[in-house]
């Protein structure tokens, strides 16, 4: 296990990727510029397909629907770096164990291998223009929602309990927001495992619609060039990839801070 000064250095490498978060690029700015143009050319049928990510992500915060990973496919990950795992039975508990550095190692496995499905996602939605786009936005909400559930599960936290769902959204949504929102997000998250706000951590998330809503308008000016047919491939894989990264990135900062609390409390035996 870590020494106090290590995970206290870890500490300061994300807060220092905190506040790196806290500078908005001026691009982000017209974010929901083009998405305004964009709903008004957009014809019916793709509008209500949008609408069904909506409903998905209902579904995911009540039962975890159809994006419920599997934890197995993590934990087998954790298995194969040790001969002596391979037999034994190997679960949360066991991960919560272990280093920082082995939890790392198997996110960032793990973002290559989501990044790379995004770009072949992307790349293929961007064959038909806006009409592929329909398809593509709550395909990639359904990869975004998977990758954090493993980001989740590499640091020894369970997705299938609804309240480790409720930080699954609350990654997705600061991913997707700007510094007003993020920031506010970092100071919610950062009281999430103090049972004294636990009642205020699941209140603030009964707007969860408007993440929906803020994840499909920010993809704004990022889509708008993959409206147009067979150009849209090179720009959806891009895309695609960078936000799935993006996404990726910020759960394992997240719930890298929140295991590092988690033992620095354990050696203290009070409150970081």
């Amino acid at each position: 296990m870590e020494s106090r000064e290590s995970l206290l250095q870890a500490l300061r490498e994300v807060e220092r990727w905190e506040k790196e978060q806290k500078d908005l690029w001026f691009w982000e700015k017209l974010g929901r510029l083009p998405f305004v143009l964009l709903d008004k050319m957009t014809p019916k049928f793709v509008r209500e397909k949008l609408g069904t990510a909506v409903d998905e992500m209902a579904a995911f915060l009540e039962t975890g629907g159809t994006y419920l990973v599997s934890d197995e496919a993590v934990y087998s990950r954790f298995r194969s770096r040790k001969p002596e795992r391979k037999e034994a039975l190997f679960g949360k508990e066991d991960i919560a164990k272990l280093p920082l550095a082995e939890m790392n190692s198997v996110a960032n496995e793990l973002t290559e291998s989501r990044a790379a499905f995004a770009t072949v996602q992307g790349a293929t939605t961007g064959i038909g223009g806006i009409f592929t786009l329909a398809l593509d936005i709550p395909l990639l909400l359904g990869t975004s929602l998977k990758v954090l559930q493993e980001m989740a599960l590499s640091y020894g936290y369970r997705p299938e309990e609804k309240r480790e769902r409720l930080f699954v959204v609350k990654c997705l949504q600061f991913a997707s927001s700007d510094i007003v929102g993020k920031k506010a997000i970092l100071d919610e998250l950062s009281r999430f495992d103090d049972p004294a706000t636990e009642k205020d951590v699941i209140a603030q998330l009964q707007g969860w619609r408007e993440v929906v809503v803020t994840y499909t308008e920010n993809f704004g000016w990022k889509k708008l060039f993959q409206l147009v047919p067979i150009a849209g491939i090179l720009f959806g894989a891009y895309i695609n990839r960078s936000t799935v990264q993006d996404v990726a990135h910020a759960g394992m900062m997240l719930y890298q801070k929140r295991r590092i609390l988690e033992r620095l409390r354990q050696s203290d035996g009070h409150e970081v």
